[in-house]
């Protein structure tokens, strides 16, 4: 077992395990600080882009396709016979050392490259905000995002009180500036053209659809330290708090979310939508521009600031997690040692490509984005036809739609590879 989640837990008070309590509620901020990256400036456009059908549809099923697929992901990790089983040792456990290994190793390395694009984000964002909004001259990119991604794994190293209040400090400004900004723009609704939709054209785009609103949403990083946080805090009650706090998480990013994409979506013509596609820029700059208003613009650097450090602190527990779980199965190294190894080797690469700021990393998420679907929706759907202690899953209608959401994904990310 990793010492990350080691890391991030403390005791809490006997009396308060069958009430709702702030060890709950920080939970629920950091999984929701973890799924709302900086996608969510271009979440409007991508998924408003097919016009008002295909959006009402995957509104209605956002929640069903967020809650389902984490809640298997947590019941797969805690199906475990270990007490202490990380991500790692469940996979190796169920589905032997071979097979175990290799899944760990590609859950690895499609959580990595996520952190590789958040570091370049990070230093972009904050390099254009003292340029463009203080007006200042530009700082060494070396010295800016070494500062940055030092900074970021600090909060990591600090154990969990740091990074729960930390996760609390962000992700309530992230909620009030998303929600302000989604009423914001209420004067500016426009009335969607609402047309019957062709069959053939609305199943491709409900289909193509699929990836933004998974990936939209996804906390999958978080769940394997998450989960095992619950299980040594409610020991044999883990699964149903696990539950409870994964559909309040779910809850909370389909109110906030998707309130700010309708509103985005409802300020925009699909003739604007289209331009602010082709055009690369997120939905609050092409706002900006579109009602010249440099408030919104002075909101955009601050909203992607918050969602890129709170979305990298929760990949990164997962990374971390699966690095250590990884070598201690290698290595004759204490766990401590790999661990401070680990975090040296990230802190590193990620201070490198956040340097270098390459053009590769759209290709980098691509190759992430089917390793995320496959394992949190198809693996933990084939374990319940495989582990006896899953077994009672089977037949529920819940794990077919999981399944089936899961091939929807992984095809579509192929096909919009290959295309």
């Amino acid at each position: 077992m990793s010492n990350a989640s080691e890391a991030i837990s403390h005791d809490i008070p006997s009396d308060s395990r069958g009430r709702w309590n702030q060890h709950d509620t920080q939970w629920v901020l950091s999984l929701f600080g973890t799924a709302v990256g900086a996608g969510i400036l271009f979440l409007p456009i991508n998924i408003g882009i097919g016009g008002f059908w295909p959006l009402l549809i995957m509104t209605v099923l956002a929640f069903p396709m967020t809650y389902l697929a984490h809640r298997g992901l947590a019941r797969f990790v805690l199906s475990s016979k270990q007490a202490d089983a990380d991500f790692t040792d469940v996979v190796e456990e169920h589905f032997g050392a071979g097979a175990g290994r290799l899944i760990s190793l590609l859950y690895f390395f499609s959580i990595f490259p996520i952190l590789l694009i958040y570091g370049v984000g990070l230093t972009n964002t904050v390099d254009s905000f003292i340029v463009n909004q203080l007006v200042l001259e530009s700082p060494p990119r070396v010295v800016l995002s070494g500062i940055l991604v030092a900074g970021m794994i600090a909060i990591m190293m600090g154990g969990e009180k740091l990074l729960m209040r930390t996760f609390s400090a962000l992700v309530y400004p992230l909620v009030a500036v998303l929600l302000f900004l989604s009423l914001y723009l209420v004067p500016n609704w426009q009335i969607p053209v609402i047309n019957t939709p062709d069959a053939v054209s609305l199943t491709q785009t409900l289909w193509l659809s699929v990836p933004i609103v998974v990936f939209s949403f996804s906390h999958a990083a978080a769940i394997s330290s998450f989960v095992n946080v619950q299980r040594r805090h409610y020991k044999e009650r883990a699964v149903s708090k696990s539950e409870k706090i994964l559909q309040c998480t779910s809850i909370m990013l389909i109110v906030f979310v998707l309130l700010f994409v309708f509103s985005c979506v409802l300020s925009l013509s699909p003739e604007q939508m289209t331009q602010a596609k082709q055009a690369n820029v997120s939905v609050l700059s092409y706002l900006a521009n579109v009602y010249d208003n440099p408030y919104i613009a002075m909101l955009g650097p601050l909203v992607a600031f918050i969602a890129i450090t709170s979305s990298f602190l929760g990949h990164f527990l997962g990374a971390r997690e699966s690095f250590n779980g990884l070598m201690s199965k290698q290595t004759s190294l204490t766990i401590a040692t790999i661990d401070k190894l680990g975090v040296a080797l990230m802190f590193i690469a990620i201070w490198v490509c956040a340097v270098l700021n390459p053009s590769i990393l759209d290709m980098m998420g691509a190759i992430s984005g089917p390793i995320i679907a496959m394992i949190l929706f198809i693996m933990p759907t084939i374990a319940v036809y495989k582990v006896p202690a899953l077994q009672q899953y089977k037949g529920k209608l819940g794990t077919y739609f999981v399944l089936a959401v899961g091939v929807l994904s992984v095809s579509a990310l192929l096909f919009n590879m290959l295309g």
